[in-house]
């Protein structure tokens, strides 16, 4: 990264506020990890809590608008200012918005009906702030080609926004619609940002050569991600079953094709790029039990569902946390057993969650439950190895 920061300015600020990876993914993987484990003890009866909206809404909500959103602003905030060559937000300005987001998180926990309006409002600001941070920077040198992630971001803050319309009195289904188009638009946005970076990882951490892409096969199950998106939307408004199954089903043979061509199996000793082949594995898998969902198969949607965000977002998010937070703080990209173990873990979970349920649904309680005991594990191990490394300087003396 180039020297794009005032050395001597930047040790004034405190090491975790330096870059938007440093709070985010500090924060955000202990969020996921107390959050799964708040929900798991409300789901054997240990504890008895009554967020906005119920439990079940928040632990959907808030893995997706809590712990993924802040994934999410942490590496585009941070990816910026390699793109751009732009200082990022850091200090005063990150800190402001990452207590945006904690306000968010405690306004929904708290459960009172009269902190709704603020609890709305600190949520559905977040998005559209790094989407001004991030775009702002993109459009002052004219690099128009990231600014694909300005439209994602507002459309994942619509998203948001119809998770609360059923609390303003509006029709339940638009909850629904909110957490399965976010699902779907975060997989678009990894099955985009995987094609942009996997090939080229997998080429320089096996010393292998890099697998060029096929422009129609790249456009095809992309778009084909968008139809998936745009069928979810409208499935509770027309009759396209069949439809939406047949799309499914295409986007799954797609994305089978696209990523056996990145040679997986060149990968297995290299955690930091197989966890990363091992994540997108979960597209395919996610839509084709989609498919069978909408075929008659006896496999709820939730199942299909959490395929891709145990899966697909949470794998990735794992892999590419580790991955930013080593080349930004001037470390090796090496992982050691610990973290092995957790892209591991988070694999397990996906399996379980989803493979698993729709094989032996009679046991669907005690899967979700030792899914989510892994998930616990996997991010707990990365908050605790990587403390260290988010709250301290760079090693390497440089800014970041």
């Amino acid at each position: 990264m180039l020297n794009i920061v005032d050395n001597q300015q930047e040790q004034k600020i405190a090491p975790l506020l330096r870059l938007g990876f440093r709070p985010f993914f500090l924060f955000g993987s202990l969020f996921a990890t107390l959050s799964m484990a708040l929900w798991l003890l409300t789901l054997k009866g240990v504890v008895s809590i009554e967020p906005l909206n119920g439990m079940l809404w928040w632990h959907s909500h808030e893995m997706l608008f809590g712990f993924t959103a802040a994934i999410i602003a942490g590496f585009l905030l941070t990816a910026v200012q390699t793109w751009t060559n732009i200082p990022s937000i850091k200090g005063g300005q990150l800190l402001l918005l990452v207590c945006l987001w904690f306000l968010a998180r405690l306004l929904i926990l708290s459960g009172s009906t009269s902190a709704l309006p603020l609890a709305m409002i600190a949520d559905l600001m977040f998005l559209p702030l790094t989407a001004f941070f991030v775009g702002q920077r993109v459009v002052k040198i004219r690099q128009y080609r990231n600014l694909i992630f300005i439209p994602v971001l507002v459309l994942m803050s619509v998203m948001n926004l119809f998770t609360y319309l059923p609390s303003l009195g509006f029709d339940a289904a638009w909850q629904s619609r909110g957490m399965q188009g976010m699902t779907l638009l975060v997989t678009f946005l990894v099955a985009f940002l995987g094609g942009r970076v996997i090939p080229m990882f997998t080429a320089n951490g096996t010393k292998t050569t890099k697998v060029l892409p096929i422009k129609w096969l790249e456009m095809s199950a992309l778009a084909s991600l968008v139809f998936v998106l745009v069928l979810l939307l409208l499935k509770d408004v027309a009759d396209i079953t069949m439809l939406t199954a047949i799309v499914c089903l295409t986007a799954a043979v797609l994305h089978t094709i696209r990523q056996w061509r990145w040679r997986i199996w060149v990968t297995l000793n290299v955690p930091l790029v197989w966890s990363l082949h091992f994540t997108m594995l979960f597209i395919p898998i996610g839509l084709g039990l989609l498919s069978l969902h909408f075929f008659g198969a006896s496999i709820t949607l939730s199942t299909a569902i959490h395929s891709l965000t145990v899966g697909v977002i949470g794998g990735m998010i794992l892999a590419m946390m580790s991955r930013v937070s080593l080349g930004h703080t001037g470390r090796m990209l090496h992982v050691g057993k610990l973290m092995s173990f957790a892209f591991f873990a988070v694999v397990i979970s996906a399996i379980v969650r989803s493979i698993a349920v729709a094989i032996w649904p009679q046991w669907s309680i005690q899967f979700w439950v030792f899914a989510g005991c892994l998930w616990c594990v996997a991010f707990g191990l990365f908050f605790f190895k990587y403390l260290p490394v988010l709250s301290a300087p760079r090693v390497d003396g440089r800014p970041g």
